[in-house]
């Protein structure tokens, strides 16, 4: 890739959340603007060969500073050496943004219920247009689920809170409903112990926020691993809510995977 497409940023911090989940931080560069819900491309070096990534940015668009949350995946020829970054050590970010899992894809129906659905480290598109004003003005319902295997996987809960309690004072209605499968006598406060797609056939995951999906009202955005967002999008048609295509429709997914 030539040198023009990308620029050499710094890790300002590392965050780990488990053995297999990390945050850092990077530098921004003044001229990367993006929308809530982008991913930017990553890129290391290995052995003189450019390898890049796609990353949901986790940050807000205003941030100074570009948030990016990642899994390890064992053996991998790109988070296996990912997963040692220290503050001070550099990495290449391209220069344009991409994705279309962003709030403006949707124009029937208006904005009125907001499902944020994520798994792993597809929370991250739904923390920057949580730290974004639009979906707090734009809808009266928010809900973000959250699923993970353990209690120790469920990343950025506090974060959350912190993000509903700045923005959501004088705008939408917001609820988060952690989801932990595996660890359930470890769960805490999380009440839903099954995977998305089964709170979704069972009716448990309307029951929890108390309000339906609706065909008529409702806006569902997906992230997560490939087999989430294939069976919960399968059951969302299944209630009768469609994909969303040029711009009109219930359904988004991100398909960067």
């Amino acid at each position: 890739m030539s040198e023009e497409k990308f620029t050499r940023e710094t890790v300002l911090d590392v965050r780990r959340w488990s053995e297999n989940l990390f945050s850092f931080t990077l530098t921004r560069p003044a001229h990367f603007r993006f929308s809530a819900g982008q991913f930017a491309r990553i890129g290391i070096e290995v052995d003189g060969e450019k390898i890049f990534r796609a990353y949901s940015v986790v940050s807000s668009p205003f941030a100074e500073q570009l948030e990016f949350f990642s899994i390890v995946v064992p053996d991998g020829a790109f988070t296996s050496r990912l997963q040692h970054l220290k503050a001070g050590d550099n990495l290449l970010l391209e220069k344009i943004p991409f994705g279309f899992l962003t709030l403006a894809r949707y124009q029937k129906p208006l904005p009125h219920d907001l499902w944020l659905l994520a798994t792993g480290t597809g929370l991250a598109p739904f923390l920057s247009m949580l730290q974004d004003f639009a979906p707090w003005q734009q809808y009266q319902q928010i809900i973000l689920a959250y699923s993970v295997r353990t209690r120790e996987e469920l990343a950025y809960a506090e974060e959350i809170d912190r993000i509903a309690q700045s923005f959501g004072e004088n705008g939408a209605n917001f609820q988060f409903l952690p989801i932990i499968t595996r660890d359930t006598i470890a769960a805490g406060d999380a009440a839903l112990h099954q995977r998305l797609p089964v709170l979704i056939e069972n009716g448990l995951l309307e029951q929890h926020a108390g309000i339906p999906l609706n065909p008529e009202t409702s806006h569902v955005m997906l992230c997560g691993n490939p087999q989430m967002v294939e069976d919960t999008r399968n059951a969302l048609k299944a209630r009768g809510l469609s994909m969303n295509r040029r711009g009109e429709g219930n359904i988004a997914v991100e398909n960067y995977w």
